[in-house]
């Protein structure tokens, strides 16, 4: 959200990010090298440089952001563990937690970065 509120082709460096939100440097480091992989930020060297939006806020989801990092997949299998978990051979609580998962994923893809800072 820091980077969707600047104003457009300014940068801002991973330190100023950091402090901004409270974040350890190298943590937030490795985050910002893994959206940059993932084209959701640009980043510059340089005076002047940092990060910034690779593409516009509304254009990125909350999906698009927490994939990379918490890899959402393991989502689609069984919230007990069974190897094969579906409508046609449900675990127990399948049901209920396919209603949650599909609630939470549709949240996160239908929610922009322009959604939050709106």
């Amino acid at each position: 959200m820091a980077l969707a509120e600047l104003p457009e082709g300014r940068f801002l460096g991973a330190n100023v990010i950091a402090e901004t939100i409270g974040a350890p440097p190298n943590y937030l480091g490795k985050l910002l090298q893994r959206f940059a992989e993932e084209g959701l930020v640009v980043s510059q060297k340089g005076l002047g440089g940092g990060f910034r939006l690779g593409r516009s806020p509304a254009e990125i989801t909350l999906f698009q952001i927490l994939d990379p990092v918490e890899d959402l997949s393991p989502w689609s299998g069984c919230v007990l563990g069974k190897p094969t978990c579906s409508d046609d051979s449900p675990c127990r609580l399948h049901g209920r937690w396919k209603v949650i998962k599909e609630q939470y994923i549709d949240l996160l893809v239908s929610t922009s970065l322009a959604d939050l800072t709106e």
